[in-house]
């Protein structure tokens, strides 16, 4: 069941989401820079070790992960989980209030 937004609720669950795509494509701004900046570095001091690709294993799994939640392919915790997670805990608590 969705619910019935107005528009400004609708207004602000778009501004919400507008935020999170920003947040992602900064993130992911940061990264290939980040990821130039320790490839160089890499390259000049110490060439015969790649140390670089488990920094960038490890940064690049999570913006992956980050930007699967921001458009929407989280296979984990998604928005269909969030709710029924919060009809779960709203019917548990109306259960105790009946029951007491």
């Amino acid at each position: 069941m969705k619910p019935n937004y107005t528009e400004a609720e609708r207004y602000y669950q778009a501004q919400k989401k507008v935020k999170e795509i920003r947040g992602f494509y900064e993130h992911l701004t940061v990264f290939i820079f980040v990821t130039i900046v320790l490839v160089v570095i890499n390259l000049v001091t110490s060439p015969e070790y790649l140390w670089f690709i488990w920094c960038i294993g490890g940064w690049g799994i999570g913006v992956v992960f980050h930007g699967l939640k921001v458009f929407g392919y989280s296979p984990f915790f998604n928005k269909e989980w969030e709710e029924r997670k919060i009809q779960e805990i709203l019917g548990k608590e109306k259960n105790q209030k009946t029951s007491s």
